[in-house]
């Protein structure tokens, strides 16, 4: 999933709004995108993209142009407030010093803004469920931890709302194709002063990637042991090579 998903999306970003070829860019709005809202919606569903994604684009099909959480999941979960979360995962940017934010930054961008949408909209004790791709997963675990430390309620009461996350591809051991990334990334040219601190956060030994992961699970402990309802965690992942790609 991570890789051929990784492959689709840099593939997509060689085109701009005019189909003309840009530099493995996917440039779009970040913050939250409202794509499903009803007046007595119960639950919030929250997605977010990964790695050279964008918040509309990660979840379209090409082909047919059908945005999956507006045309189609809200057909399923009628009854839901349906959100998008776009932030800077641009791979031009990375090398480009146009982005500084690390993963901590881009999960207290989400923190604050969906809190503040939760809390200006008198939905705080609304269940909340995550849909991840790729790096995204990583932005989610971050901000829960993010959540969790905050000495705003409303803040924290993020965490405690949320119920569940799927996890898309998300490489929480690491990815080798980190390395491809920067590999792909020097091919292309736009490398000039280096800023690799986002691929570096999904390579294998990474302090970051071990952070999150350790201080994650020990949250979902002392959530179980706190007597709160354990997060349900659903994982989809690819068990076929991509060949030429991280192999």
């Amino acid at each position: 999933m991570f890789g051929r998903r990784a492959k689709q999306e840099v593939v997509l970003a060689q085109r701009d709004t005019h189909g003309q070829p840009s530099q493995y860019s996917t440039q779009g709005d970040y913050g939250l995108k409202k794509c499903h809202e009803v007046e007595d919606a119960v639950s919030d569903i929250v997605f977010i993209h990964g790695l050279t994604g964008n918040r509309e684009s990660t979840w379209t099909d090409p082909t047919s142009g059908t945005f999956w959480p507006g045309h189609l999941l809200n057909s399923d979960v009628p009854r839901s407030r349906i959100l998008t979360f776009g932030y800077d995962a641009d791979v031009t940017h990375f090398w480009a010093m146009a982005s500084n934010n690390r993963i901590g930054n881009h999960a207290m961008n989400l923190v604050n803004a969906l809190a503040q949408l939760r809390d200006r909209t008198e939905t705080e004790n609304r269940p909340i469920i995550f849909v991840t791709h790729s790096l995204g997963g990583l932005v989610f675990e971050d901000a829960l931890l993010a959540s969790k430390n905050s000495a705003e309620p409303h803040i924290q009461s993020l965490l405690n709302h949320t119920l569940g996350v799927c996890f898309l591809g998300t490489p929480h051991c690491g990815s080798e194709l980190a390395n491809w990334a920067s590999i792909f990334g020097s091919i292309a040219k736009v490398v000039r002063t280096t800023n690799t601190s986002l691929l570096d956060v999904l390579k294998p030994e990474s302090e970051v990637l071990a952070r999150i992961q350790q201080e994650f699970h020990t949250m979902l402990r002392a959530r179980q042991n706190m007597g709160l309802e354990p997060l349900k965690v659903t994982c989809f992942y690819e068990e076929l090579a991509v060949r030429g790609v991280g192999e």
